[in-house]
C-alpha cells in the first residue's frame, strides 16, 4: 500500500472547520485588551501572550498532525518549512517564506506578508513595547517542543510597528532525543 502524500496547507485549509476571521480578531484583541488592563505592565503582557501561546500549542500539534498527514520531517530546514506552508495556512489561512537561514541551519526568519490577528488594530502611543501577535511564538515554540525540538522565537520586524512585515525568527537550541516511558523486555 503506498504511504497517505502529505497534504498542502491549502488541502488542509480547505477541510478544517473555522470560525468567522473577524470574531476571531476581535476575540484576540479584545483578550490582548484585557490583559492590559490587567496586568499594567507591557512586558508582562508579552510574557502572558507568549505563555498563552505555548500553551496553545503544545495542545494544537495533535491536530495538526493528525490532519495534514505531514510525515517525520528529517530537519530543521524542512520543519520550517512545514510550518510556514503548512501549519500558518492550516490555523490561520496564510502562508509564510522561510528567510535568513544561519551557516548552521539552526536559526530563521519566518516571513508573513498578512496577519489576520491585526485586522482593525492600531496600538496606543502607550503600548509601543507590545508585540501584539506574541502568542504565535509562543504556539511555535509549544509545538516544536512537543517534536522533540525547544526553540527560542522571537518578533524581529512587526507592522503595527512600522515594519514592512512580520519576521519571526525562530532559532533551534536543541534537539531533544525521543524518551519512551518504558523498556522493552528482553
Amino acid at each position: 500500500m503506498a504511504p497517505i502524500a502529505p497534504r498542502s496547507g491549502d488541502a488542509v485549509f480547505a477541510n478544517v472547520e473555522r470560525v468567522n476571521a473577524e470574531l476571531f480578531t476581535l476575540t484576540y484583541g479584545a483578550v490582548v485588551r484585557q490583559l492590559l488592563t490587567d496586568l499594567e505592565e507591557v512586558e508582562e503582557v508579552n510574557k502572558q501572550l507568549d505563555q498563552m501561546g505555548y500553551n496553545i500549542g503544545i495542545r494544537l500539534i495533535d491536530e495538526f498532525l493528525a490532519k495534514s498527514n505531514v510525515s517525520r520531517c528529517v530537519d530543521f530546514k524542512e520543519t520550517a518549512e512545514v510550518i510556514a506552508k503548512v501549519g500558518f495556512k492550516m490555523f490561520l489561512g496564510v502562508s509564510a517564506s522561510v528567510t535568513n537561514w544561519d551557516a548552521d541551519g539552526t536559526c530563521c526568519s519566518l516571513i508573513l506578508e498578512d496577519n489576520p490577528l491585526v485586522d482593525f488594530v492600531e496600538l496606543p502611543d502607550t503600548c509601543q513595547g507590545l508585540y501584539y501577535c506574541n502568542v504565535l511564538s509562543g504556539v511555535i515554540r509549544g509545538a516544536l517542543e512537543m517534536v522533540s525540538m525547544k526553540t527560542e522565537v522571537t518578533w524581529v520586524r512587526d507592522m503595527l510597528r512600522g515594519d514592512d512585515a512580520y519576521e519571526l525568527k525562530v532559532k533551534l537550541l536543541k534537539q531533544v532525543p525521543e524518551e519512551y516511558p518504558y523498556k522493552d523486555d528482553e
